[in-house]
């Protein structure tokens, strides 16, 4: 099996996880999706962008990168959460 060399770029760090966050929030509020599953819907975002358009050559790099732009969404909106809360408090 011949893994693909994957290089993280500007697409990847300033573009793909701020899009991944984005359309995750904008599929809760239309949908009305339940909060458990909202971390779902954010890996399953992300994969999809990373299949379809980032990576779109290399299935095995799409899922690996994709993995990646889902979970770095679910954390980002989850730290940007919690500080908006205790700063709200304090």
């Amino acid at each position: 099996m011949h893994f693909p060399t994957i290089h993280t770029n500007f697409w990847d760090a300033i573009i793909a996880v701020p899009v991944v966050l984005v359309v995750t929030q904008l599929i809760k509020w239309i949908f009305k999706v339940p909060s458990r599953w909202v971390p779902t819907v954010a890996l399953v975002t992300g994969v999809c962008i990373s299949i379809f358009f980032a990576h779109r050559h290399h299935l095995f790099a799409g899922l690996f990168m994709g993995w990646f732009y889902g979970y770095a969404a679910i954390g980002s909106y989850a730290s940007l959460k919690t500080t908006i809360k205790e700063f709200r408090k304090g």
